[in-house]
């Protein structure tokens, strides 16, 4: 009996060294959800369909029409969200990063987002109360994750850790719980939740959390930014994006293209900063 015990934890050791031997500690990982402007609501221009290989999305649902299939790896042309998504704050993001970053870095986004959404759908203990009340539209593209985005993001997360190291996280919500002061304690149980389903340790995988459209955009939605502001109140390593400037469309509720690779930026110029890395400057 002690044999086979002894024979199980060395399969389970080799089991362990050889997952940890396949991950490349220069593959940057960030998780990306939110609601529909973490979906991205702007359409792509030709621009934003140059990218550099370094830059990779997991695919969240199988995209036939994209020859995209779910779970596998491949350059951050968008739609990084769904087969029929928009730019989002991600794309310019992870660009940002790679054109700072070493040359052996790679960076990959994974992008779970639900556009109208509430962020007690992210709640893996009440989700599922939250969606049978939901509108038929919102029922329909929780559909497209088998029903709990919260599992699909779990699920690719794992799997991308196989192959890289999470680095950070990024939240773009709100909008759907503007004026709810207990939003940011929600927040924290999503953030609590995917810390241990993922085995990550807090002070390596902060959190940024984006502002809403800005009143200084019209933004209709503006009142939430003075609760986004207490984030860092409640998680420590969470860090809030200013949408201040970044332009709008015509509903002052989503970005347009160019509000989008701006606060993508954004993003992108925080997470270097706690990366440790600095802006390289234009000569």
């Amino acid at each position: 009996m002690k044999i086979i015990r002894v024979a199980l934890a060395l399969i389970a050791f080799l089991s362990t060294s050889l997952n940890c031997l396949s991950q490349d500690s220069r593959f940057y990982i960030f998780l990306c959800l939110g609601q529909s402007n973490m979906e991205g609501n702007a359409k792509f221009e030709p621009i934003d369909t140059i990218v550099d290989p370094r830059f990779q999305v997991l695919e969240a649902v199988d995209c036939p029409g994209l020859n995209r299939v779910k779970g596998n790896w491949y350059p951050a042309v968008p739609p990084l969200a769904r087969c029929k998504t928009g730019l989002t704050p991600a794309d310019y993001f992870g660009r940002t990063l790679i054109e700072n970053l070493p040359k052996d870095v790679k960076v990959g986004v994974i992008n779970v987002a639900v556009g109208g959404c509430k962020i007690e759908l992210f709640d893996k203990g009440s989700y599922q109360t939250y969606v049978s009340t939901a509108p038929d539209w919102l029922q329909n593209t929780v559909k497209e994750y088998d029903g709990n985005p919260y599992g699909r993001l779990v699920e690719l997360a794992k799997l991308a850790q196989k192959k890289g190291v999470i680095r950070g996280i990024l939240l773009h919500q709100g909008e759907s719980n503007t004026n709810d002061v207990t939003w940011p304690g929600k927040v924290k149980s999503v953030y609590n939740n995917l810390l241990n389903d993922l085995n990550l340790e807090p002070a390596n995988v902060p959190l940024l959390a984006g502002e809403v459209v800005n009143a200084d955009q019209g933004g209709i939605c503006a009142s939430m930014n003075k609760i986004i502001a207490t984030l860092p109140q409640t998680i420590p390593n969470s860090y809030v994006i200013s949408s201040k400037g970044c332009e709008d469309t015509t509903d002052n509720l989503h970005f347009s293209a160019a509000g989008y690779r701006e606060l993508g930026k954004r993003y992108g110029e925080k997470m270097l900063s706690l990366l440790g890395h600095k802006i390289k400057t234009a000569n």
